[in-house]
């Protein structure tokens, strides 16, 4: 579940964002708001600004610092749980690989799968993330990926897209998580720490729990770790 960027290594995709303004207040919103929500569920947050003219702005995007969070998204609980039945192995000789090319410890490779795909590698999120380590569309050209779903294409991309965030935060694999979660520019606008989204704080959290666990249990991973 990706967000934003501008470059291969330093920032993430833009998704496609709405953005309406109106000048009401009080109840007036509320039915604007019960109208852009409907039945169907929020992925993200709903931002908002007051102008000069009093005209208020919303959007799902923020593009100016003036925005501030008005409506949070779908609580963590409503995110549905990644099927577990998948084989954890199935692609250990893939993500070695990838992680052995772009330098990365492979238990950490394979924690992202997890906690992105559960090793479904035809996994597609409701924002249009797809494969193995759920690449956005963007993310995937920028990334050289033509077949999103093909796994040894997704786990090279994204194990490539990984390193370059870990790069970009100074080797900081927290922030380099929650960058790949919530997009860099999120972490770079929170003065580089990990952002107040309850789905990106236990985004961070499980993939350093799956890590310490791949390093410590995976025989081929824990050699390569050890090197």
């Amino acid at each position: 579940m990706k967000l934003h960027h501008a470059d291969q290594m330093n920032s993430q995709p833009t998704k496609p964002g709405w953005n309406i303004f109106h000048r009401m207040a009080g109840l007036g919103f509320v039915a604007l708001a019960v109208l852009m929500l409907g039945t169907s569920p929020v992925w993200g947050e709903i931002y908002k600004y007051v102008d000069a003219s009093g005209v208020m702005h919303f959007s799902n995007v923020p593009v100016s610092p003036q925005y501030r969070v008005y409506m949070r998204g779908a609580p963590a609980s409503y995110y549905p749980a990644i099927k577990t039945s998948y084989d954890s192995n199935k692609f250990d000789d893939v993500i070695l690989s990838a992680a052995a090319y772009h330098d990365l410890d492979p238990a950490l490779v394979k924690a992202v799968v997890k906690a992105e795909s559960g090793f479904n590698h035809q996994a597609v999120s409701p924002k249009g993330a797809k494969g193995l380590m759920q690449l956005m569309p963007q993310t995937a050209v920028e990334m050289n990926v033509l077949n999103t779903l093909d796994p040894t294409e997704n786990i090279f991309g994204g194990s490539r897209y990984l390193k370059g965030l870990i790069f970009q935060f100074s080797n900081d694999l927290r922030l380099a998580l929650a960058a790949y979660n919530a997009g860099p520019e999120r972490v770079v606008q929170y003065n580089y720490s990990i952002p107040p989204y309850a789905e990106t704080q236990e985004y961070v959290r499980r993939v350093l729990g799956y890590y310490q666990s791949y390093k410590s249990n995976n025989s081929a991973f824990r050699q390569v770790a050890a090197k």
